[in-house]
C-alpha cells in the first residue's frame, strides 16, 4: 500500500470530519445489509453482486479496516486513512473509511463512509485552507457585498476591538468604531475596485488602533473583487495584516541609504554636519544639532588632552521640525557651554565612548546649569533625548544630539543603532574633510611625481599627455601613461589603470610602470608583453597571498613601426583606443581585449591596423566613446565634435605640434569627462606618421662569408649619401660583426637595414631564433669576439625576436642629425 494502515480514532483532534457518502451498511457478522449508488461507483460491482459479498470481501485482508467487526460500536466514528478496499477487478482502491457504530435490536451494525484517497486529501487541505483564512489567519478578513455591506468576516487576533457584535448587513461606518480608520478613503478605494474590476494589491493605509506611543500604525490592505458566474462583480474579499514593525524597519533603512547618498557631499566640516542634521529631522528626530571639538573645525587632529577634564565642543550644525527653533542660544560657531562642561553628558560619552539617552526629569537635569534652555524644552515637551560620540580612525571629532516631542515615540534600540550609523558615517566625511587640505597637495604632488615628467620628442610620434586627478578625493589613484622609444625607431604607447585608491595603489602603478618599461625594452610584441607582465602578477600574488595590489589592473600596450606604418595593440580589460584619421570620422579601434591583469592565465592576443599619416590615436583610463554609460554612438559623435573643435588634428603653422595636441587634450577633457570625475583620468594623444623613404635602406644578403665586404660597401655608400662620414667608421665594423654573426649563427635569408632617425640604427635580421649571448673572448680563442666590438661600439644594443626569426640591432647617436 505504500505506507502502513492507521486508525485514527474519533476521538483525535486531527483526525477528519467525515466527507464521503455513505456507501454500504455492514450487520454484526459482517453481512452487507444496504449500500448506494457510491459503493458501486467506488468498487465496481453490480447491486447483485453485492447481495453476495460480506464486509471481508471488500477490504484488504490482515488491514485494520477489516478487523472492524471486532470493535465495540461507540457514539463517535472510527476513521482508517489510508484504507485498502478491493475493486471487482481485483486491484486495490485506496480510500479514507469513516465506521459509525449503530446499536439496533437486530445487533450491532455499522455505517460505512468512503472516499478516495485523493479525494480526501483534498478535502482536507480545502478544510484546513478555510481553517487558517478564517480562525487562525493573521489577516483580517472581511466580505462585502457590492453595496459595501459586511456578508462576513473571520476570526483574526489582530482584529480591533470595539466592532458591533453582529456587523452582517451593515457597512463599515455602521460597524466600525468611531475614529479607528478613514471610512470615506475605505470607501473609495472598495467602489474604485467595484467599477473597475481590477485588485488593489497591497495597498499601505495608515491608521487603526494606535500600534505603540506615536499613535500609528500601519496595514498593508488588499481588495479582491468576487466575480458571478457571468464575470460581473458581486462582491469584495479585504485581506488586511498589520506591518508596522516592517515598515519602521523599512524606514531606517531608507533613511540609512539616503544618509549614506545625502551626508558627505562636499568635503567642508561645516556642511557635512549639516547634511548630517538635515537628514535625521524630520524622518528620525524632530531637532539635531552637532557640536565638534574646536581642532577639527581647524583641521587639525583632536589632541585634546584627557576627555573627561571637559572640552570646549562648538556648535557646527543644528536643524529643527518645521514650527520654530528649539535652543536659539548656541549659534553655529559659537561654544555649548552646556556641552563643555567637566560633567556634561557630551564630555562622559566621549571619554568612554557609549551613546546617552536621557528622558523625563534626567532630561531637564542636563540643562540645569542653563534656566532658560531647560524652560525651553519644557515648553516644547521634550520626551526623549539622544546623544551620540562621533569617532573617526580611532579620534574624538564631537557628538551628536537629537530630540523628539512632536513625535511620542521616544527613542528606542533600533533608533539607537540608527543614530549611531548616522554619527558614524558623518564622522568619516568630517574626518576627511579635516585632513583634505593639508593632504590633497602632498598627495596631488607624489602622483605627478610618478607619473613621466617630459615625454620623449620623437621624429615619427607626436605626442601629448593630460593626467586629472579625481575632484574631491584626497586619495592617490592608479592611472598612469607613458612613451617608450624602442629599437629601429618604433614606439611604445602605454596607457593602464591599477585598480583601488591610495598610496598603495600608486605605488602598484609606479611598479607596472617600471616593470612595462622593462620588457618593453625586450622588445616583447604587446601580447607578449602582456602576457609575461600577467605571469609575473599571479606569481607575485601566489607568493605574497592578497597583498598584491596589482591584481586587477587594467592595461592597453601598443607599438607603432614608422618604417611600415603599422599599429600593433594587446589591452587587458582596458578600453579601446580611438583613432581619429586626418580625413574621417572618429571611431573605436576593433582589437581582441583580454581579462584584466592577474585575474587569467591564457596568452594576450594582439590586433594591427595600418595608420596614414596625421591619424591620432586617442588613449585613455576612461573610455571616451562611453564615459556616461550612455551609447557609444553618441560618445564617437560626441568625439568627432571635439575633433571639430580643437583643431588639433591640423595645428596652426605658429603653435607648435605638441602645443596643438595638449590644447586638443584640454578641449577632451573639458568636452569629454564629467565634472566632477568620479575616478582619476589619464589620457594619452599620439599624432604619427611614416619614417620617409630616403630616411632608410634595406638589403638582401646571400649567406656567405664573401658579402661582408660587400655589405660594409653599401653601408658606407649610404652613410656618404646622408652625410654621415663622421660615423662611417664605426657603422661599418658594425655592419661586419652583426653580418657575420647572422652568417655564422643564423639562417637565411639576411636582411641588412640602416635607418637615420634621430640616431642612427644598424639592423640585421635572419630567420633562427638562436638567442645571441655577449662574453670575453681568450687570448687563443679565434672567434666570440662580435657582439662583444658591437657592445663597445654602440650606445644601444639588442635583440628583437618575430614570428620567424630575430634581429640584432644597434643605435648610435648623432650629435647634428642632418635634415632635422
Amino acid at each position: 500500500m505504500g505506507m502502513r494502515d492507521t486508525a485514527l480514532l474519533g476521538t483525535s483532534s486531527d483526525a477528519p470530519e467525515p466527507a464521503g457518502d455513505i456507501c454500504v451498511v455492514v450487520g454484526e457478522h459482517g453481512s452487507l445489509l444496504g449500500w448506494g449508488p457510491a459503493a458501486q461507483q467506488l468498487l465496481g460491482y453490480s447491486a447483485s453482486e453485492l447481495w453476495e459479498l460480506r464486509w471481508a470481501d471488500l477490504v484488504e485482508p490482515g488491514t485494520e479496516a477489516a478487523e472492524l467487526l471486532d470493535r465495540r460500536p461507540d457514539s463517535r466514528p472510527i476513521v482508517f486513512s489510508p484504507a485498502r478496499l478491493r475493486h471487482s477487478s481485483g486491484s486495490g482502491v485506496e480510500a479514507r473509511i469513516w465506521a459509525h457504530g449503530l446499536v439496533t435490536p437486530a445487533g450491532a451494525q455499522w455505517l460505512i463512509q468512503a472516499e478516495p484517497l485523493e479525494d480526501a486529501r483534498r478535502n482536507d487541505l480545502r478544510r484546513a485552507l478555510l481553517r487558517g483564512l478564517f480562525t487562525e489567519s493573521p489577516y483580517i478578513i472581511d466580505v462585502f457585498d457590492s453595496d459595501l455591506r459586511f456578508l462576513g468576516q473571520n476570526e483574526s487576533r489582530s482584529r480591533s476591538e470595539g466592532f458591533a457584535d453582529e456587523v452582517v448587513g451593515r457597512t463599515m461606518r455602521e460597524a466600525a468604531p468611531s475614529g479607528l480608520l478613514d471610512v470615506d478613503a475605505l470607501e473609495e478605494r472598495q467602489r474604485r475596485v467595484l467599477n473597475t474590476g481590477r485588485a488593489s494589491i497591497g495597498a499601505e493605509v495608515r491608521g487603526g488602533i494606535p500600534e505603540g506611543p506615536d499613535g500609528e500604525s500601519v496595514w498593508s490592505e488588499t481588495i479582491v473583487p468576487l466575480r458571478s458566474g457571468s464575470g460581473d462583480v458581486v462582491g469584495l474579499v479585504h485581506l488586511v495584516i498589520n506591518v508596522t514593525e516592517e515598515t519602521r524597519a523599512r524606514e531606517r533603512l531608507d533613511l540609512i541609504n539616503e544618509a549614506s547618498a545625502r551626508i558627505g557631499s562636499s568635503l567642508d566640516v561645516m556642511q557635512t554636519a549639516q547634511e548630517l542634521t538635515d537628514v535625521a529631522v524630520p524622518q528620525f528626530a524632530d531637532y539635531a544639532y552637532v557640536d565638534l571639538l574646536d581642532p577639527v573645525l581647524g583641521g587639525r587632529n583632536a589632541d585634546v588632552g584627557p576627555l573627561g577634564e571637559g572640552v570646549p565642543l562648538r556648535r557646527a550644525a543644528h536643524t529643527v521640525r518645521a514650527g520654530g527653533p528649539l535652543d536659539t542660544r548656541v549659534a553655529r560657531g559659537e561654544i555649548d557651554l552646556i556641552a563643555s562642561a567637566p560633567e556634561s553628558s557630551a564630555t562622559k560619552a566621549l571619554a568612554d565612548g557609549n551613546h546617552v539617552l536621557l528622558t523625563g526629569d534626567e532630561l531637564f537635569e542636563e540643562f540645569i546649569s542653563d534656566p532658560a534652555r531647560a524652560a525651553l524644552h519644557r515648553s516644547r515637551r521634550v520626551h526623549s533625548w539622544l546623544l551620540v560620540p562621533m569617532y573617526a580612525r580611532g579620534e574624538a571629532l564631537g557628538t551628536v544630539t537629537f530630540a523628539r516631542y512632536q513625535r511620542l515615540q521616544p527613542f528606542e534600540a533600533d533608533d539607537i543603532r540608527l543614530a549611531k550609523e548616522f554619527a558614524a558615517r558623518a564622522g568619516v566625511c568630517i574626518d576627511n574633510a579635516s585632513r583634505y587640505t593639508h593632504e590633497r597637495s602632498r598627495a596631488l604632488a607624489l602622483q605627478r611625481s610618478l607619473l613621466p615628467q617630459r615625454l620623449p620628442a620623437l621624429r615619427c610620434v607626436e605626442t601629448a599627455s593630460r593626467y586629472l586627478p579625481a575632484n574631491g578625493h584626497t586619495m592617490l589613484g592608479g592611472a598612469w601613461f607613458d612613451v617608450i622609444r624602442l629599437s629601429s625607431a618604433r614606439v611604445g604607447l602605454v596607457v593602464a589603470n591599477a585598480v583601488g585608491q591610495g598610496l598603495r595603489s600608486a605605488v602598484t602603478m609606479s611598479a607596472l610602470r617600471t616593470a612595462v618599461r622593462t620588457l618593453a625594452d625586450l622588445d616583447l610584441s604587446p601580447g607578449e608583453l602582456l602576457t609575461e607582465l600577467n605571469e609575473q602578477i599571479k606569481r607575485f600574488h601566489h607568493e605574497e597571498g592578497s597583498g598584491n595590489d596589482a591584481v586587477g589592473t587594467t592595461c592597453t600596450y601598443a607599438v607603432f613601426d614608422p618604417l611600415s606604418r603599422h599599429c600593433e595593440l594587446a589591452s587587458a580589460g582596458h578600453p579601446s583606443p580611438a583613432l581619429l584619421p586626418e580625413l574621417g570620422e572618429a571611431a573605436l579601434i576593433e582589437m581582441p581585449v583580454g581579462p584584466a591583469l592577474g585575474t587569467s592565465g591564457a596568452p594576450y592576443e594582439c590586433g594591427g591596423l595600418t595608420l596614414t599619416d596625421g591619424d591620432l590615436l586617442v588613449l585613455d583610463t576612461m573610455g571616451l566613446a562611453n564615459l556616461d554609460g550612455g551609447d557609444v554612438g553618441t560618445g564617437l559623435e560626441r568625439l568627432r565634435d571635439v575633433l571639430s573643435a580643437a583643431g588639433a588634428a591640423r595645428p596652426s603653422p605658429a603653435a607648435s605640434p605638441r602645443q596643438g595636441l595638449g590644447e586638443f587634450c584640454d578641449e577632451v577633457l573639458r568636452r569629454m569627462v564629467p565634472c566632477p570625475a568620479q575616478q582619476d583620468v589619464a589620457l594619452l594623444v599620439a599624432r604619427v606618421r611614416g619614417l620617409e623613404s630616403e630616411r632608410h635602406v634595406t638589403w638582401d644578403l646571400p649567406a656567405e662569408f664573401e658579402v661582408v665586404g660587400k655589405a660594409r660597401e653599401l653601408a658606407g655608400r649610404a652613410l656618404q649619401k646622408w652625410g654621415l662620414e663622421e660615423v662611417q667608421f664605426t657603422t661599418e665594423l658594425l655592419v661586419s660583426e652583426l653580418v657575420t654573426n647572422a652568417i655564422r649563427y643564423g639562417l637565411p635569408p639576411i636582411r641588412l637595414r640602416l635607418i637615420r632617425d634621430r640616431n642612427l640604427i644598424c639592423e640585421v635580421s635572419d630567420h633562427s631564433s638562436t638567442s645571441p649571448h655577449v662574453r670575453r673572448a681568450l687570448d687563443t680563442d679565434e672567434g666570440g669576439r662580435g657582439l662583444f666590438l658591437v657592445s663597445q661600439t654602440a650606445d644601444l644594443w639588442g635583440t628583437r625576436y618575430h614570428a620567424r626569426g630575430k634581429s640584432i640591432w644597434a643605435e648610435q647617436s648623432l650629435r647634428t642629425p642632418p635634415g632635422d
